[in-house]
C-alpha cells in the first residue's frame, strides 16, 4: 500500500511517526484491507528524536519499510521472513547481529515464543538479549490503541528492524486488554538499512544524504566551516522541512507549524554559526527535491511552494538572528541562571524557539532554571492570540449563511484549481462580503482567479444540496471532512457537505441549496503574510 500523509487522521498525534498508523482500524477489525497481509514504505516524522540529531543514526524525517498482518501470520512467520531477507537475500553476516526480546513484567509475560524461533534458526543464546518495556514493548501511537512486545534486530550496534506483535489494546488509562485479532507490525528504517548495506559509519554518509552534505561547503564565506554535527543537523532539518512543506504545512507558532519553524531556524542558526552564506537552505532544498522527486511526485509538483516558504522563513529569521544571539549571550553572562521569562522574551521578540535557546545555553554549560515560567507566559500569549483570531476570523460579527456556504465552495474550488496543499488559514464573514486566507506561496494568475470563479458559479447553477450531519470528530476525519483548526473542535462536530464537491467541519450557518447564493465574484486577491494569500469576494 502507498505511504499515507505525514498529517495523520488521528487527532491525538501531530505527525505520522510509524508505518502502522494508517492501519490502526485494521488491527482493531474496524476495517478490512485488500488482504490480510500488506507492505508499505511510509513517510515518517519524529519530533522525539530532534535532540538526538547529529549522531550516526537518528533522523526527524525517515522512510519506514514495514510488513503488516491483521489476523494472518504471526510471530514465527514474521521472524522467519525477517531472517531470510536480512541474512539470506541481503547476505548480511549473522555474527554481526544481536537479537532482543521482551523479558516480561507484571502485566505481560516473557516472549518465549520469539526466543524459541531465534534459537531454532541457529542464533546462539549469546547473541540474544532480554529487555524490559522501555526497549522491547511498542505502542500505542497516540493516547490509545494496539500495542505489544517486540523483537529487534541490531547489526553492528544499530537497531535495523523492529518486529512488533500487537497482542493488546491499551486504553487512555494504560490498561491492557488482549486483542481478539492479533497482528504483526514491523518497521525497518530505509536510511539505517542503507547505512549497513553501504558499510558507512552513519546514515549521513549514505547516497541518500551525500549530495546534500557535499553541497554545504560551497556556501562557506571564508571560515573553516561547520563541524560534523552541524552538517548533520542542517542536512536532516532541510530534508524534513521539504517533506513537511510538501504536505501544505507552513512555519507558525503552533503545533505542526511550530515544529517546522523550529527545524528551519535551528538549521539556519547552525549554518550562520559556521559562516554559511545567506539563503543557503534554498539550494540544499533543491538538492533534496532532486533526490526524491521520482519517488514522491508531490515533492516535484510543489517545488516552487517549498522553495518560496523556505526562502521567506530564512529571510525573516536572518533579520532577528544576530540580535537574538546577543541577547542570549547577555542572559547567560549577567544572570545567575537564565529565566523562563527571559527565554520567552527572546522567543516573542526574536523568534527563537525555546529549544533553540536551551541548546545555545547548554553549549555554555547552563540551563533555564524555570521552564514552567516560559510555558505559563506562552500559554497566556496563545490565549490572547486565539481571542484575537476568533474576533478576526469569524468568531463574532454578523454572519451571512449565503456567504458562509460560498466560503466552503471557494475553499473547495481553490483546492481543485491550485492543488490540495491549499488549506484555510482564516476566514472573516460579514453581511456584505467574505474574506478567506489560505496557504499558497504564489500570487494567483488572472486565469486561475477566473477558473475558481467559474467553478464556484458552476456549482451554484447545479443547485446542489447542502447536507448537515453531526458525528464524532474522528468519524468526521475518516469521512474525508476537512479540518484545519484541530485544537478548537469539540468531541462531536457538525459536518456540512455539498454534493460531490465540498465537505468540512463547520459550526454554520448555511443555506439549504447552492442555487440560493446567486452569482459569486472575487473582488481582490492579495498577500496576507508569508506563504498565505487572501481573497475577498461578494455575492451579487
Amino acid at each position: 500500500m502507498s505511504s499515507s500523509s505525514l498529517i495523520p487522521t488521528d487527532p491525538s498525534v501531530l505527525f505520522t511517526t510509524a508505518g502502522m498508523q494508517q492501519f490502526k482500524p485494521y488491527y482493531l477489525g474496524e476495517k478490512s484491507p485488500y488482504g490480510r497481509n500488506v507492505a508499505s514504505s511510509q513517510k515518517c516524522f519524529r519530533t522525539s528524536d530532534i535532540e538526538e540529531i547529529g549522531d550516526e543514526s537518528h533522523l526527524t524525517f525517515l522512510e519506514m519499510l514495514g510488513n503488516f498482518s491483521f489476523g494472518g501470520y504471526f510471530k514465527e512467520e514474521a521472524i522467519l521472513s525477517a531472517f531470510d531477507f536480512l541474512f539470506k537475500e541481503l547476505k548480511l553476516p549473522v555474527r554481526d547481529a544481536v537479537f532482543t526480546i521482551f523479558k516480561g513484567d507484571k502485566q505481560v509475560p516473557e516472549d518465549r515464543e520469539s526466543m524459541d524461533v531465534w534459537e531454532k534458526l541457529g542464533v546462539p543464546e549469546s547473541q540474544i538479549r532480554k529487555h524490559g518495556r522501555e526497549d522491547n514493548f511498542w505502542g500505542p501511537t497516540g493516547l490509545e490503541g494496539p500495542c505489544g512486545p517486540t523483537t529487534e534486530i541490531h547489526i553492528r550496534g544499530v537497531e535495523v528492524w523492529n518486529l512488533v506483535f500487537n497482542e493488546y489494546y491499551q486504553d487512555k488509562n494504560g490498561k491492557l486488554t488482549p486483542l481478539d485479532q492479533k497482528g504483526v507490525d514491523t518497521g525497518m528504517g530505509l536510511e539505517r538499512l542503507a547505512m549497513i548495506m553501504q558499510q558507512k559509519d552513519s546514515v549521513y554518509s549514505t547516497d541518500l544524504f551525500e549530495p546534500i552534505v557535499k553541497k554545504i561547503p560551497s556556501f562557506l564565506s571564508g571560515q573553516s566551516g561547520p563541524n560534523e554535527r552541524a552538517v548533520r543537523i542542517i542536512s536532516d532539518h532541510v530534508r524534513g522541512a521539504v517533506f513537511l512543506i510538501s504536505e501544505g504545512m507552513l512555519p507558525s507558532n503552533a503545533e505542526r507549524g511550530y515544529i517546522l519553524r523550529r527545524i528551519l531556524r535551528r538549521a539556519i542558526r547552525h549554518g550562520k554559526l559556521f559562516g554559511l552564506a545567506e539563503e543557503f537552505l534554498v539550494p540544499l532544498a533543491q538538492q533534496v527535491i532532486e533526490i526524491y522527486k521520482d519517488v514522491y511526485p508531490e515533492i516535484a509538483s510543489r517545488e516552487v511552494d517549498i522553495l518560496t516558504v523556505i526562502r521567506q522563513e530564512e529571510k525573516k529569521f536572518e533579520k532577528t538572528l544576530e540580535a537574538g544571539l546577543k541577547k542570549v549571550d547577555k542572559m547567560i553572562a549577567f544572570e545567575s541562571g537564565p529565566t523562563g521569562a527571559a527565554a520567552f522574551d527572546i522567543y516573542q521578540t526574536h523568534g527563537f524557539p525555546l529549544e533553540m535557546t536551551e541548546e545555545i545555553i547548554a553549549e555554555k554549560g547552563k540551563k533555564i532554571k524555570d521552564r514552567e515560567e516560559f510555558f505559563s507566559l506562552f500559554k497566556k500569549h496563545q490565549e490572547i492570540s486565539k481571542v484575537g483570531a476568533e474576533s478576526k476570523f469569524g468568531g463574532g460579527g454578523e454572519f451571512s449563511p449565503k456567504l458562509h456556504t460560498a466560503t466552503h465552495l471557494l475553499h473547495a474550488a481553490l483546492r481543485r484549481v491550485l492543488g490540495e496543499h491549499v488549506k484555510q488559514m482564516g476566514s472573516d464573514i460579514t453581511s456584505q462580503r467574505l474574506r478567506f486566507d489560505f496557504s499558497h506561496s504564489q500570487k494567483m494568475t488572472a486565469e486561475e482567479i477566473k477558473q475558481v470563479e467559474d467553478l464556484v458559479n458552476q456549482k451554484i447553477k447545479e443547485d446542489l444540496k447542502v447536507d448537515k450531519r453531526e458525528m464524532s470528530y474522528q468519524e468526521a476525519l475518516e469521512s474525508g471532512a476537512l479540518a484545519f483548526f484541530r485544537e478548537k473542535y469539540p468531541e462531536r462536530v457538525t459536518v456540512y457537505a455539498v454534493e460531490g464537491f465540498s465537505k468540512e467541519i463547520c459550526a454554520g450557518p448555511h443555506v439549504g441549496r447552492t442555487s440560493e447564493l446567486g452569482f459569486f465574484k472575487i473582488v481582490k486577491e492579495e498577500s496576507s503574510s508569508a506563504g498565505v494569500r487572501r481573497i475577498k469576494a461578494v455575492l451579487q
